[in-house]
């Protein structure tokens, strides 16, 4: 008797495997690809990401990809890695989208590009909103507000699945948290990707409870828990 095979009716949300849905879509372009596995080049991102993660050929490509013996997240990591990867980290997170958020412009709100890149790395390494790299900007537009000329906070574009844009560094200098300065930034950027007919999307830590009462005051809704990795390839490095 044949082998009966399910097929779902439904396709594949973009926002379960954002990073594969962006490095195979909108962001292919910075895609380092190997088979079933995908990544980000190291001073863009440090995302991986795979076709299925409950494929082991996909891991073999992402160990192929990134290297024996060698370090690397992975996000969205709901199975456990197969026999010879080594977990170093897990965390929780947790993945929010735009149901009510009033998008607008915020005048005082410059773009940031290349030339700016110092001081957004100084402002992150300040206020830790998360992975920015130096090449991190070129992942779309970042806008930020300044004070007396020193940049005090950011916000910008990250993974780019398809109808989809995520806002990530969001971040404030602590002598101007208070004021609104990241809603006002949060709201520009959605606006931006709202002009091109996309969705805005975030994640943020499962912990973070003031980062997570923020979004869902401001018209953002839980989608869905994620988990997160830091694993080791197998081999020596």
């Amino acid at each position: 008797m044949p082998a009966v095979v399910t097929i779902s009716p439904h396709p594949p949300h973009p926002l379960d495997n954002p990073a594969w849905a962006a490095l195979t879509g909108p962001h292919a372009r910075f895609a380092e690809r190997v088979g079933r596995a995908a990544r980000y080049p190291l001073d863009v991102s440090p995302f991986t990401a795979f076709s299925d993660q409950a494929d082991p050929r996909a891991w073999d490509d992402l160990a192929a990809l990134v290297g024996p013996g060698s370090l690397t997240p992975v996000a969205g990591a709901d199975v456990a890695p197969p026999v010879g990867w080594e977990v170093v980290e897990a965390g929780r997170g947790a993945q929010f989208v735009d149901t009510a958020l009033r998008a607008e412009p915020a005048p005082e709100a410059v773009r940031l590009g290349p030339d700016d890149v110092p001081e957004m790395l100084d402002l992150v390494a300040r206020t830790r909103p998360g992975p920015f790299l130096p090449r991190t900007v070129e992942l779309g537009t970042y806008l930020g507000i300044r004070h007396g000329g020193r940049l005090v906070a950011m916000a910008g574009e990250r993974l780019h699945p398809p109808g989809w844009t995520e806002i990530s560094a969001v971040c404030t200098d602590p002598e101007h948290r208070g004021r609104g300065l990241a809603t006002r930034l949060v709201r520009a950027v959605a606006a931006g990707i709202r002009e091109r007919g996309e969705t805005p999307f975030l994640h943020t830590a499962a912990d973070n409870a003031n980062a997570i009462r923020l979004y869902e005051s401001i018209g953002f809704t839980l989608r869905r828990r994620t988990a997160f990795l830091l694993v080791r390839a197998p081999g020596p490095a």
